[in-house]
């Protein structure tokens, strides 16, 4: 009964594509001559801003490792702000069980009172 059923919905299948095979051809809208759209080329707003941004190499939404310092005056710690000040807090030692808490303003390296680790500011503008 099954096989019948099948045999049916095919055959008609068959017979409504063949009466309807040049008004089928025209709504086919998605699959057009250069193949189904990639990503750049259908991505749009915020999407389209981060594939451009990922392309040139920049990191709009901070979802890559971030690159590790030494935390001395020449190479400090890079800490990225949308304001000219920032509460910081510094593990000083690896298995310290106390955050030492201190604000952090735009401009040169500051220190940590602490353990003497160098962290600098740096302005980072949202990606939207």
């Amino acid at each position: 009964m099954a096989a019948r059923l099948f045999l049916r919905a095919s055959c008609n299948a068959v017979r409504l594509a063949s009466a309807n095979a040049a008004p089928r051809a025209s709504l086919r809208a998605i699959a057009t001559e250069k193949g189904i759209p990639t990503d750049d080329e259908q991505a749009t707003g915020l999407e389209r801003r981060s594939l451009q941004a990922l392309k040139k190499g920049q990191d709009p939404f901070s979802i890559f490792r971030p690159k590790t310092y030494t935390g001395t005056k020449e190479d400090p710690h890079i800490v990225p702000c949308i304001g000219n000040k920032r509460l910081v807090g510094c593990l000083c030692e690896e298995d310290n069980t106390a955050i030492v808490w201190f604000w952090l303003h735009e401009g040169n390296a500051q220190r940590c009172p602490s353990c003497g680790s160098h962290y600098k500011l740096i302005h980072h503008d949202l990606p939207h």
